[in-house]
């Protein structure tokens, strides 16, 4: 029974979600999952560079000298003031005057008298208080030879009485209580000295007049003028590239989703040999040379554009090679050459530069034991300056 063999291979990372199964799959075929690159495009558009703006250009104002009359000192009146004259008179007030006058509120309806104080009269009497009063009680005594053997038979009981007892006081009344006599007290009248206005104070205007003084001042003879200019907007034609699908659609930049031109994946079917590693592609360079001959492109086409075109979504690394003669780097950069010599020539034919990968391993990576001074035929020499392919995994 034959079986399914799948290599999954991809241009991309692939995730555990993206690990499907290939539609259709026949037994003991090799299939590759890759990314097909979208188809780049060209179209040109034109876009303004600069924009239209204004350019302005001023013309500075210019002055001239004048000469004006000026206020400096505005007018006005200078008032003199005359203060009053007084003259020193004698005023008497009379008793009853100076108990009206403002600064004898404090004698306003007052008597101008003094008291002397009638001290209180007292008499003598007595009277009778009793202290103690009059009281009977009864009184036990116990006879001193009782013949009977209980005492109680021997007690005698007698009801005494005492008088009450009094005392004589004696008191002293009030005849006639303490009173107060007005002494009256003359009213006098004083002087004093007062000075009144002889003649009272007055103010008289004296007028003062302005002053002038001639100044020079710059004033403005042509004003400030601005000029504008209209500068027009210019324009540049670019070449924009864009990609499409393999159906033409054209795809926007947030629908790649990665680096590469294309989103759409595929499986590939391939080569089950050639899938597996390293695929020899049977190019012989001239000594110390990276040309291809026309035998040499008539091969590639045959191995690897004819592949590349019909499996879109390969990628492919270039790995070529040189013998031992020559020194270590300057065999690495024949054999970089070299790889670079075939990826070129892909990407003329029409393979995108993005699906190939070039890299040169000079003679680290010998068929034979032709290594440094070894002494081998030029036809062994040969076998190692190759070049060799495999699909990016």
């Amino acid at each position: 029974m034959k079986k399914l063999l799948l290599i999954l291979v991809s241009c991309t990372a692939l995730s555990a979600q993206a690990q499907e199964l290939p539609p259709n799959a026949v037994p003991g075929k090799c299939y590759i999952k890759c990314t097909v690159a979208d188809e780049l495009r060209e179209e040109s558009e034109t876009i303004q560079v600069t924009p239209s703006y204004k350019k302005l250009r001023t013309i500075p104002a210019t002055f001239k000298t004048v000469e004006l009359e000026v206020l400096v000192k505005e007018p006005s009146v200078k008032k003199v003031f005359f203060p009053a004259t007084y003259e020193t008179v004698l005023v008497e007030v009379s008793c009853e005057e100076a108990q009206n006058l403002n600064g004898g509120e404090g004698d306003k309806g007052t008597k101008y008298v003094n008291y002397r104080a009638v001290p209180a009269q007292f008499g003598s009497d007595n009277t009778t208080i009793q202290v103690a009063p009059k009281v009977g009680k009864w009184e036990y005594t116990q006879l001193k030879e009782c013949p009977s053997a209980n005492k109680e038979d021997c007690i005698v009981a007698c009801y005494v009485e005492r008088p009450g007892r009094s005392i004589n006081v004696p008191i002293t009344t009030l005849t006639q209580d303490a009173s107060v006599e007005e002494v009256p007290i003359p009213c006098v009248g004083f002087t004093y000295k007062k000075q009144v206005i002889k003649t009272p104070a007055r103010e008289e205007e004296i007028a003062i007049p302005a002053q002038y003084a001639t100044v020079k001042r710059r004033v403005i003879d042509q004003p400030a003028q601005i000029l504008e200019e209209v500068v027009p907007a210019t324009s540049k034609s670019i070449t924009k590239t864009y990609r499409v699908d393999r159906q033409g659609n054209r795809v926007s930049d947030e629908a790649g989703g990665s680096n590469l031109a294309g989103s759409t994946t595929v499986w590939e079917e391939v080569d089950c040999n050639m899938a597996s590693g390293s695929n020899l592609l049977p190019i012989n360079y001239d000594l110390n040379s990276a040309l291809l001959t026309d035998e040499a492109k008539s091969i590639i086409n045959e191995k690897l554009l004819t592949l590349m075109k019909q499996k879109q979504g390969l990628r492919i690394e270039i790995m070529s090679h040189t013998d031992s003669r020559s020194d270590d780097s300057y065999n690495m950069a024949l054999s970089q050459q070299r790889a670079q010599s075939v990826v070129n020539y892909l990407a003329a034919n029409g393979i995108s530069r993005g699906r190939l990968v070039a890299r040169g391993y000079g003679e680290s990576r010998l068929k034979n034991n032709c290594g440094n001074g070894s002494n081998c035929s030029e036809e062994d020499h040969a076998a190692n300056r190759r070049t060799e392919f495999r699909i990016l995994r």
